[in-house]
């Protein structure tokens, strides 16, 4: 199979959700389809002793949450499927958006008895201001929800994208029959126990049962004033294809996944400084968009996790970390299945794989195979919200304390700033979920106490060129500097923020958000 071949069997996607909505579930059950788990877990699994497969990390099982990204990858059918399954609470949303930079198509779950919720809304502004195709399925249709033609209309009010349903539930709750799957145009009945039985629409007999006959005038009202499905438009990001089911029944999960993975994007062409590479190109290439430490304990590894934007991998291959200019060979490469692993000695642009990171690189760095200079400009930089100082408890630990957060925040989960004036060590996050983690994972991966000092919520704003007065900062505006030794001010509130700029009109302030290729002074 040629290059090209290989790269359009290719379907890399992720799965965003609010918390709860069922998106570690579906993803199991996708699992369960590619034949890579028997049976599968829950994310709340204390009673049955399973947890789910991408929840790996330990403080994952006991929170019941996903933390952290998980990369899964499997063959199904003529595919190749890479799954990312990404942390939906709102403090990890960092972690999401560099996954989203990865991925060519988002399956966007929505709990049918809770509707569009903020983290959803969230995170779908991310994928619509990348152009992300968006596939969308509303979940926990065994139970009492929200009106179909109500989550539509929700869908298209809230989020602002037109809607087309695939399928058409039958009842829901304890009146739950099944789905009328209009693209097969046939009737899939639940049954109950993950059971279900298909009827073509032509032989199903629509007379004495009321559910089903007010079924086919709601897709009558579709049919006439519904929107048109257009494949183009799915792929631009401007119509979300809906199917309904239930994940944790295992109810019109295969139906969405086979028609999903029909339509769901190839990898595309992805911008450089030089403009766009195709993912077809000969020339191997990809980007770092994740680094995860300590995936095995007992080893104290780190994986970088590298998104493959054009070419052919081949495990041994010299290649060119474009940041520093160093030659390397990929012989320590794997492929995941959350936490785990297996050597792969082959793979093509669209797939995602881990290369063992000798303390080497960076979120964001460039590999290439090839002699031309490209940088994948993907990655947006995200300032934090809270600040805390850290510092350890036994001075004894310090080496283990400098080398836990060297690593930890090379994952990119928690920001590392010191202070200028005293050199104290301050950690900034999205929330305080993040702090936690951190603290749970120094404790348990490096055998380290620490204690934090809160400083409250914080303004960032970096500064362009480096302070000539020293006197203008003070504690309401903290001068520091973060790991790439760039300085930036941490304003106490808004009003501090505006007297300093008020005060200082030749102080250039920089704000991550508006400006994220904002590069080091």
């Amino acid at each position: 199979m040629s290059v090209k071949e290989q790269v359009n069997n290719r379907r890399t996607f992720a799965i965003i959700s609010h918390p709860d909505a069922g998106k570690t579930t579906m993803t199991e059950k996708l699992l369960l389809f590619g034949n890579i788990i028997r049976e599968a877990g829950t994310v709340k699994g204390k009673k049955s002793g399973k947890f789910a497969t991408s929840d790996w990390m330990e403080i994952e099982k006991k929170r019941g949450i996903s933390v952290t990204s998980s990369v899964m990858s499997f063959p199904y059918k003529d595919y190749y499927v890479n799954i990312l399954d990404t942390p939906g609470h709102e403090d990890f949303s960092e972690d999401t958006y560099r996954t989203l930079t990865a991925v060519d198509s988002v399956v966007m779950i929505i709990d049918s008895t809770k509707g569009v919720e903020p983290q959803t809304i969230k995170l779908f502004k991310v994928c619509r201001m990348r152009g992300i195709p968006i596939f969308t399925f509303i979940n926990k249709l065994d139970r009492e929800g929200k009106d179909p033609l109500e989550l539509l209309a929700e869908i298209e009010d809230v989020l602002g994208i037109e809607s087309y349903p695939m399928n058409w539930p039958v009842g829901m709750g304890k009146r739950f029959e099944g789905i009328i799957d209009r693209f097969n145009n046939q009737f899939v009945r639940f049954l109950g126990d993950e059971k279900e039985e298909i009827t073509p629409l032509e032989q199903l007999d629509k007379a004495g049962n009321p559910t089903i006959e007010s079924v086919f005038d709601e897709l009558e009202l579709l049919d006439e004033a519904g929107n048109e499905f257009s494949e183009e438009r799915v792929m631009k990001g401007e119509l979300t294809p809906v199917f309904f089911g239930s994940a944790l029944a295992n109810f019109g999960i295969r139906t969405f996944f086979d028609t999903f993975i029909r339509f769901a994007s190839p990898p595309k062409p992805r911008k450089t400084d030089d403009g766009l590479v195709s993912p077809d190109s000969e020339t191997f290439t990809g980007y770092i968009f994740k680094i995860q430490a300590n995936m095995n304990p007992a080893h104290r590894d780190r994986i970088a996790f590298l998104r493959i934007c054009s070419g052919k991998f081949t495990r041994g291959m010299n290649v060119r970390l474009t940041r520093t200019n160093k030659t390397m060979n990929l012989n320590q490469t794997q492929q995941f299945l959350a936490s785990s692993r297996e050597t792969v000695d082959e793979a093509y642009a669209g797939d995602i794989i881990g290369l063992y990171d000798p303390n080497m690189y960076q979120i964001g760095d460039t590999i290439t195979a090839g002699k031309e200079d490209i940088h994948y400009r993907e990655l947006p930089q995200f300032p934090p919200e809270m600040f805390r100082k850290v510092r350890v408890k036994n001075v004894m630990k310090s080496k283990q304390f400098k080398k836990g957060i060297e690593q930890l925040v090379q994952e990119g989960a928690i920001q590392l700033f010191k202070q200028e004036s005293n050199d104290d060590t301050i950690l900034g996050a999205v929330g305080q979920l993040q702090f936690e983690v951190f603290e749970y994972r120094m404790k348990a991966e490096y055998n380290v106490d620490i204690e934090f000092t809160h400083l409250g919520d914080r303004i960032p704003r970096w500064l362009a060129e480096p302070p000539k007065d020293l006197r203008l900062f003070d504690s309401r505006s903290l001068l520091v500097k973060d790991r790439y030794d760039r300085y930036a001010v941490l304003f106490e509130n808004d009003f501090t923020l505006r007297y300093f700029k008020d005060k200082n009109k030749d102080v250039e302030l920089i704000d991550l958000f508006e400006a994220n290729d904002y590069k080091s002074v």
